[in-house]
């Protein structure tokens, strides 16, 4: 275990050093949470067009437990880890370039990796008779922002790629409710 926590080290100062001024700007956004609004709102509006007023409610109801699931199980794997973020590690102080606006305690896992990939998986299965290509376009999205949390400093890669791991997970188990949702109750209105 010890091994793969300095091959996560290792590989965390490699991609943060890959990082430029000319870049920086570019990451904060992507970084951003509200960044996103954009894309979630286009979203919304692509699955009341296939699902209708009901179906739309119900999708919602199912995206706030995706974000409520990723957000608390990475608070507790975050305090039960205890692992500090590469920003808090004072071996890296001189090492990394950390250009985030703030830096939490702990890392493990990244609620961000999560929750993009969670919206990527969720929106790109309940859309995809639609919008076929969309999850490409939002797995693309989740990567951006999971290599945002790195090259911002605040998190180790193995952050990311569990939050992508859990996020996936809670994304499909949602999308499956979602849909049995939709056939139970939320036929096109």
């Amino acid at each position: 275990m010890e091994q793969l926590v300095q091959y996560d080290q290792e590989l965390f100062l490699f991609l943060n050093g890959l990082g430029s001024t000319t870049w920086d700007q570019f990451w904060l956004i992507v970084t951003n949470k509200l960044s996103s609004i954009p894309l979630y709102a286009l979203l919304l509006f692509f699955i009341y067009k296939q699902y209708g007023m009901k179906g739309t409610l119900i999708t919602v109801v199912c995206v706030a437990l995706l974000i409520t699931g990723v957000d608390q199980l990475a608070n507790a794997f975050k305090h039960g880890f205890m692992r500090p973020r590469p920003c808090r590690v004072a071996a890296f102080e001189t090492t990394i370039r950390y250009i985030a606006e703030r830096c939490g305690r702990y890392g493990y896992y990244s609620a961000h990796a999560g929750n993009s990939m969670a919206v990527a998986v969720f929106a790109g299965l309940a859309l995809r008779r639609s919008y076929k290509n969309l999850i490409f376009f939002l797995l693309f999205w989740s990567a951006l922002v999971g290599y945002s949390r790195i090259y911002v400093g605040v998190h180790y890669p193995g952050d990311v790629l569990t939050g992508w791991i859990i996020g996936a997970a809670i994304g499909y188990g949602l999308y499956k409710l979602q849909q049995f949702l939709i056939v139970k109750y939320g036929q096109r209105s």
